[in-house]
């Protein structure tokens, strides 16, 4: 069993992406935790085009909104866990809403218990084994598990609007890991 699969042993969407490294497990994984989404143009348009709904609400007044929020990215995700050959980050909210509403979850622990109705869970795994040589396979995987009906009603029609960019999203940041991680190793 991944460390994923524990941290978020059902789920209802889901989508997998995966890069060859020429490096190391332990430097990819180094290279995963070192990333920041904002060196990224394409990845920053994505996500200021997806909070501009809650920031412009935010300027007409709307409580609730992005306003006095810094950019989503991964600061957001809480680690869960990482061994040799895995890192596990979670986050968990009401991702179809403009402000995504997050709720604040400070460890592991605090992520395995949170069940509360309406609200999603989210895990992003990276994912490392060796290939031949130098070469590491890593796969990323998003998994979203909807705990009622309620929450899947209104995160499906969500999912099929964004998938297309959150795939996109996790093609360049595989792309930046690779990069950092080879660079590390050379």
């Amino acid at each position: 069993m991944s460390m994923a699969d524990h941290f978020l042993p059902r789920c209802e969407f889901g989508e997998t992406h995966e890069s060859r490294v020429n490096a190391p497990p332990s430097a990819v994984l180094d290279a995963v935790e070192a990333l920041d989404d904002g060196d990224d143009k394409i990845v920053r348009a994505l996500l200021v085009m997806r909070e501009l709904p809650s920031r412009l609400l935010g300027a007409i007044g709307v409580p609730g909104s992005l306003k006095h929020k810094k950019r989503f990215g991964m600061a957001n995700f809480t680690r869960l866990a990482r061994n040799d050959s895995e890192l596990v980050y979670g986050l968990v909210g009401r991702f179809w809403r403009p402000s995504f509403g997050l709720v604040d979850i400070a460890s592991a622990p605090d992520f395995l218990a949170f069940n509360q109705a309406g609200v999603a869970k989210l895990t992003m795994s990276f994912e490392t084994s060796h290939e031949d040589g130098d070469a590491t396979r890593l796969v990323t995987r998003t998994r979203v598990h909807c705990p009622d009906r309620g929450s899947f009603l209104v995160f499906a029609p969500y999912w099929l609007l964004i998938r297309a960019a959150s795939g996109l999203v996790r093609q360049r940041m595989l792309a930046a890991i690779r990069r950092k991680a080879e660079a590390a190793s050379a």
